[in-house]
């Protein structure tokens, strides 16, 4: 490498590097012009201190659109030609640098503008919202001439970039080209995994590629987000992900609000308890492995794998069915905290993920609870920082505040790839709730019962291989769960709490009943309220009533927004369930369930039918009634996504 550089080999890389950070430089600069435009909708709670955790946080998404954008920049500076060290090249790559980004900075100054009638950032939902619009010329010459200054940011940043380019310069002499094209191959290769990462948003296992929603971990307002993002970033991140298409099953608006309505209006002649809720949200923990949730299974002999959570469900509130509204973690959160469930895709990675969204955070921390969300992996881990913040957590505890906190073991207790193991953390998790003020809400994620399924070494002889690889691990964390509880019991909070268990989503199966296309979404709900009557009703729930019931439970007073039905205060026969799997809506009700693909019913199975064998389609009487009431469903989610209208 320093043969190479005395002989200039690398300034090609150098010089790609200087001018990509100029690029950085142009997008902060177009960021506080942003914010200056638009500085009333950002001044609440605008600190210097906030204003830097944003910025700092920007620097994720502007790194993943300059790279993105800048490929073609990038890839002509270093592709290994020894032929290219020439003028006219070399101001061939120029113009393409430019061109690029003078395009990136005419965005993100046009967004300045248009923020105020969105309060977000663009997204590629502004081609279909004015594609019928033939009057866009003048309206954008209008406000050409309302901003002139901005032309006047642009022309002076274009002229900087344009005067503070640098060349690579003429292609050193002496030597064989072929050490030109090595430096170039060698330069490409040490580049390469930095883009990729640059553009997911990170090299760690625990992130995925960040979306707009991830601009919510640092803000503490949903409309902040708009200044931590980028107007490329949105544009090219929602490029064919308009997943959220509104159907015209209903032409009448009250028609359609008589069937269905996903506004709550609870009678106010209650009075408000405010009690503490406690949300244990616990990874993969599917109903099939609750050996107190499945007396049918083999003969009335199954145990299960779970002793802790059995002794548990004996003191609490259960249901003969209980279903998940989604696969994925990421499709849990949403569900199970704001009562959205997953259609089409998640929620959260859609640009519907900017909407005003509230939750039970937030309902509650309306009333003067102290709320919080724990997660044991790293901050920003599966987005759930974003989420939590967005919804109305006041704080948020991962990884890294676990080992900040003495009086834990830090990152001894790291399972290596994903969290802090779940018996340490929901420790934490207790010491901390005894330190919040009443009332609080909190919840928690665990992470131990994942994929690669192992134990702590420690545990290993405890809880050894059998069945299927997690259920080790599910008795490991229904160990923790266990410790929890015996912890939290000795609290003088204890009594005055609320406390629901449900798991993100189920996982491996040894049981033919949960490998079904209703099956995969079992999963457990547990309402555990000290001093209530223990019972299981027979009854449909789902992730997405924890939200209204637990309002219902505490006499919530005002209106609010939920696509579920509060469990306890719904007679059995109007409750029910909803999934999307692989292009299909599934809807549980009435003793059946029907699987309709957006057009058209393909199957209704009784859910005495435990395998889905016997399809019952243009049999049963309750298949239309069940189509017009998921028709409604469907429509109310599609519209009110489409239009941000999640709240009442």
């Amino acid at each position: 490498m320093a043969h190479f550089r005395r002989l200039g080999l690398l300034a090609p890389l150098t010089t790609t590097l200087f001018n990509l950070l100029l690029v950085y430089v142009v997008y902060q600069v177009a960021r506080m012009v942003y914010l200056f435009v638009n500085y009333s909708y950002f001044a609440q709670g605008l600190t210097f201190g906030h204003l830097m955790e944003m910025l700092g946080g920007s620097l994720v998404f502007d790194t993943s659109a300059i790279l993105v954008t800048n490929i073609p920049y990038i890839v002509l500076m270093l592709f290994p030609l020894h032929l290219k060290e020439t003028r006219v090249y070399q101001q061939v790559c120029k113009w393409v640098y430019i061109i690029i980004n003078g395009l990136a900075l005419a965005v993100n100054l046009c967004d300045a503008v248009y923020f105020q009638y969105t309060m977000r950032r663009t997204t590629t939902t502004v081609f279909n919202e004015f594609s019928n619009e033939n009057n866009l010329g003048s309206i954008f010459l209008t406000e050409t001439i309302h901003h002139a200054y901005l032309l006047v940011v642009f022309a002076l940043l274009m002229w900087g970039l344009w005067k503070l380019y640098r060349h690579s310069g003429q292609k050193p002499k002496y030597f064989p080209w072929w050490r030109y094209d090595v430096a170039m191959l060698l330069s490409m290769a040490l580049f390469a995994p930095f883009v990729v990462a640059g553009i997911r948003g990170g090299f760690t296992t625990a992130v995925r590629p960040i979306t707009i929603s991830n601009a919510n971990q640092y803000v503490d307002r949903p409309v902040e987000a708009a200044l931590v993002l980028n107007t490329p970033f949105s544009l090219y991140r929602t490029i064919g992900k308009a997943v959220f298409v509104v159907p015209d099953y209903y032409q009448n608006k009250r028609e359609m609000e008589a069937v269905y309505n996903p506004v709550h209006r609870p009678d106010s002649s209650g009075i408000f308890s405010k009690k503490n809720v406690v949300v244990l949200i616990v990874e993969s923990f599917g109903r099939e492995y609750i050996g107190a949730l499945n007396r049918n299974l083999e003969n009335g002999q199954y145990k299960g794998y779970t002793p802790c959570v059995d002794s548990l469900i004996s003191k609490s509130i259960t249901f003969t069915y209980s279903f998940c509204n989604g696969r994925k973690s990421i499709d849990g959160m949403p569900s199970i905290l704001s009562s959205i469930p997953m259609f089409v895709e998640p929620f959260f990675l859609t640009p519907s993920s900017m909407n005003h969204v509230s939750g039970i955070a937030s309902l509650l921390a309306g009333e003067g609870y102290q709320t919080a969300f724990f997660h044991g992996a790293q901050r920003g881990s599966m987005g759930f920082m974003a989420f939590a913040r967005s919804t109305g957590f006041q704080e948020y505890y991962g990884r890294e505040d676990y080992d900040a906190d003495k009086r834990f073991g830090g990152d001894d207790d790291f399972d290596g790839m994903w969290a802090i193991w779940d018996e340490p953390f929901l420790q934490y998790y207790a010491t901390k709730m005894s330190e919040m003020k009443e009332p609080f809400m909190t919840a928690v994620f665990t992470a131990s019962s994942h994929h690669p399924y192992i134990v702590p070494d420690k545990y290993k002889e405890v809880y050894p291989e059998e069945g299927v690889v997690i259920h080790k691990c599910i008795r490991y964390t229904d160990m923790a769960i266990g410790k929890f509880f015996q912890r939290v019991r000795k609290e003088p909070w204890f009594k005055n709490t609320i406390f629901v268990l449900t798991s993100d989503h189920t996982n491996l199966t040894d049981h033919d009943y949960y490998e079904t296309d209703l099956g995969g979404f079992c999963s457990p709900i547990i309402i555990y309220e000290p001093g209530r009557q223990p019972q299981i009703q027979d009854k449909i729930a789902q992730q997405i009533d924890i939200l209204p019931t637990l309002m219902g439970m505490l006499h919530y007073p005002k209106p609010y927004f939920a696509f579920g039905i509060d469990l306890l205060n719904t007679p059995a026969e109007e409750t029910w369930a909803v999934n999307y799997l692989n292009g299909i809506y599934q809807y549980v009700k009435h003793d059946y369930v029907l699987q309709f693909d957006g057009q058209q019913t393909k199957a209704v199975y009784a859910l005495t039918d435990s395998l889905m064998e016997h399809n019952l389609v243009g049999r049963v009487h309750q298949q239309k009634p069940m189509e017009r009431e998921l028709k409604a469903i469907i429509q109310q989610y599609m519209e009110r996504m489409t239009q941000d209208r999640l709240q009442p």
